[in-house]
């Protein structure tokens, strides 16, 4: 990857898939309830991306200050289930002004409410994966959140950029945008030395931005650089780059767009399919094996396409749907491995049938692959 900052912009520039995270204090009057008005600027802003071609997710916090407002609280509660309830109240506004903002665009929006649970658990992770894809399929805007509702955690600060660096690697996004009220990483807190520097772009794996990044943020807010800098080293395993910068730069992400250097860019090492096969490659350990038959080692060796079900022979052991599997030949050598669309028991009922049959004999249909292309690895000719 080129070491110049102006070719790092050109990754999002050329980004056709983005992340965008907005902070509270961006879109709800620096804490007195949802602000219409933010909300339609970034409505018309998302909007421009779509007509460009962008696919486009949008994280949003807001809804414990919606909430508080329309409960009549002024000072943000300590109690977990004072902060659930606020949530929950802050939620409906949430959902009403962006409904409302890309409806004088035409576009159609989805409320998701996610925890860290439906990321770490593989079945909840590809549900979660196929109805957004299916949502940017069809030109909805996703509008997501941390599910504050039912969390038993606490709601710790920074949440949100964790949650959007999440979403990045669920969906596989090019570019994570963390819009905060900031103008992006400086060397050192800019409120206190005036000597600070913008730092432009950089490697998101370089530990020496993390040191960089500490303070809390705005009382507000949900946490400080620290949590975006690690947002962006998430969000870089999955070969996202991230942008961090100020919401309050007019047309922020239409500059960005055109290439415009703004706040900081933090690269990834990798490009974001090489990042996942390389994942794939490293990971130890599998749930099960499935035999192919030669034909479909041809397919998987010589032509890179995805593995169906019709090309295996036998499913061995118990695996659920998003596990890691290991593909074989007849002759029992590992050829590649992937994380395979459906469990042990329903494998086994659609080996040797083609995809077309795939409804009649389950009742319903994951994917007609057994294991996408983009979920798996060829390791060798065995």
């Amino acid at each position: 990857m080129s070491n110049n900052p102006a070719s790092q912009r050109q990754v999002v520039r050329r980004a056709q898939r983005w992340v965008v995270k907005v902070g509270s204090s961006l879109v709800t009057n620096e804490g007195r309830g949802i602000d219409p008005e933010a909300i339609a600027v970034w409505a018309a802003q998302i909007a421009g991306l779509r007509a460009q071609g962008r696919e486009v997710v949008l994280v949003s916090s807001g809804a414990i200050a919606e909430g508080m407002k329309r409960l009549g609280w002024l000072n943000r509660p300590h109690e977990i289930h004072e902060l659930q309830a606020a949530a929950a109240v802050g939620q409906m506004g949430l959902a009403q002004a962006y409904e409302s903002g890309f409806s004088r665009w035409n576009l159609k929006t989805a409320q998701i409410l996610l925890t860290h649970e439906d990321i770490a658990d593989r079945r909840r992770y590809l549900n979660a994966r196929s109805t957004i894809s299916t949502l940017l399929g069809y030109g909805v805007i996703p509008i997501i959140n941390e599910n504050d509702t039912v969390v038993t955690d606490e709601i710790k600060l920074g949440d949100n950029d964790t949650l959007a660096a999440m979403v990045t690697n669920l969906i596989e996004a090019d570019v994570l945008v963390i819009l905060t009220d900031q103008a992006g990483l400086f060397t050192a807190d800019p409120r206190h030395d005036p000597g600070a520097t913008l730092i432009a772009w950089g490697k998101a794996a370089d530990s020496a931005f993390e040191a960089m990044a500490g303070g809390a943020g705005t009382g507000i807010g949900k946490g400080g650089m620290a949590t975006k800098v690690r947002a962006a080293q998430r969000a870089a395993r999955s070969g996202a780059a991230t942008v961090i910068a100020s919401g309050r730069e007019h047309e922020i992400l239409s500059r960005l767009a055109a290439g415009e250097s703004l706040g900081t860019c933090l690269v990834a090492e990798l490009a974001p399919i090489a990042a996942r096969k390389q994942w794939l490659a490293d990971q130890l350990q599998t749930r099960g094996v499935i035999t192919l038959d030669e034909g479909a080692v041809r397919v998987l060796l010589e032509q890179g396409k995805s593995l169906l079900p019709i090309g295996v022979t036998q499913i061995h052991g118990e695996f659920e749907r998003g596990d890691l599997v290991s593909c074989q030949s007849p002759q029992g050598h590992e050829i590649a491995r992937g994380l395979v669309n459906y469990g042990a028991s329903d494998a086994r009922r659609i080996v040797r049938r083609p995809s077309a049959e795939i409804e009649s004999i389950l009742g319903f249909v994951e994917e007609p692959e057994l294991i996408h292309r983009d979920n798996l690895i060829v390791l060798g000719r065995g």
